[in-house]
C-alpha cells in the first residue's frame, strides 16, 4: 500500500511543475485524493460491498468535485490534474501512466448496455473538457485534445481533436488536412443565400409595372 502510495505521489511531481513537495500532494492536490479513496472504494466494490464503496466516492466527490465510479477499473501512475468536473463511469477501464484534465468525462451514451463506458490504453493525455463517450478503446500513447468529444476507437500512437473527434496524426505523421479555422460557416452560408433571394425580391418589386416579376423566379 505505501508503496503504492510513494508512487502515486512521484508521479504527480513528475507531470505537474507546481508540486513543490509530497506533504503539499497529500494534503492540497484533489487529484490524488480522489484516486487514493477511489483505491479503497474499489476494494469494497469487489469484495461484494457496494453501498459502502458508493459512500467512499460519493463523499469524495463532494470534497474534491471528482466522481469516480468504485467499478471503474484504474491502472498505476493515474494523475488527474486540477480535476473539478472529472467524471469516470463504471465501467471504465483506465491502463497505466494516464493524465486526465479537468472536466474530462469517461461515459457512456445511454445506448448500451453491459460495458457502456470507454477503455484508456496506457501512456494516455486526455485534455481538459474532453468528452469520451462509449464502450471503445484509446490506443496506447494517444492524445486526445482539449475540448474533443470522442466517439469512436482511436488507435495507438494518434492525437484526436475536434466535436466529433478526429484523428489528425499517428505516430506525429499528419494523416488529415483539417484546417480549424478556414473552414465554411453554414450559418454564414445560409445567410449569404437568403440575403441574395432577398435583393432578387427587391429587384422584382422595384420592376416598372406591366412587366410579369415571375417569369425570372
Amino acid at each position: 500500500m505505501f508503496d503504492r502510495m510513494r508512487e502515486d505521489i512521484a508521479c504527480v511531481k513528475e507531470r505537474d511543475p507546481a508540486a513543490s513537495s509530497a506533504l503539499e500532494i497529500m494534503l492540497l492536490y484533489p487529484g490524488y485524493k480522489a484516486v487514493r479513496a477511489h483505491r479503497r472504494a474499489h476494494w469494497f466494490y469487489t469484495h461484494h460491498m457496494p453501498f459502502i464503496a458508493r459512500w467512499i466516492s460519493q463523499r469524495c466527490s463532494r470534497k474534491t468535485g471528482i466522481e469516480i465510479h468504485p467499478g471503474a477499473k484504474i491502472g498505476r501512475r493515474f494523475f488527474i490534474d486540477h480535476g473539478t468536473g472529472v467524471v469516470i463511469g463504471e465501467t471504465a477501464e483506465i491502463g497505466d501512466d494516464v493524465t486526465i484534465y479537468q472536466g474530462v468525462t469517461l461515459g457512456g451514451t445511454g445506448k448500451d448496455v453491459g460495458k457502456r463506458h470507454p477503455t484508456v490504453g496506457n501512456n494516455v493525455m486526455i485534455g481538459s473538457g474532453a468528452k469520451v463517450l462509449g464502450p471503445f478503446r484509446i490506443g496506447d500513447n494517444s492524445r486526445i485534445a482539449a475540448g474533443a468529444v470522442v466517439l469512436e476507437e482511436i488507435p495507438p500512437n494518434a492525437t484526436a481533436v475536434g466535436v466529433p473527434a478526429r484523428v489528425v496524426k499517428i505516430e506525429g505523421r499528419r494523416v488529415d488536412d483539417m484546417d480549424q479555422i478556414h473552414i465554411p460557416d453554414p450559418v454564414a452560408q445560409e445567410l449569404t443565400r437568403l440575403n441574395a433571394r432577398i435583393d432578387q425580391l427587391l429587384s422584382f418589386v422595384q420592376e416598372p409595372k406591366g412587366e410579369n416579376p415571375h417569369e425570372s423566379l
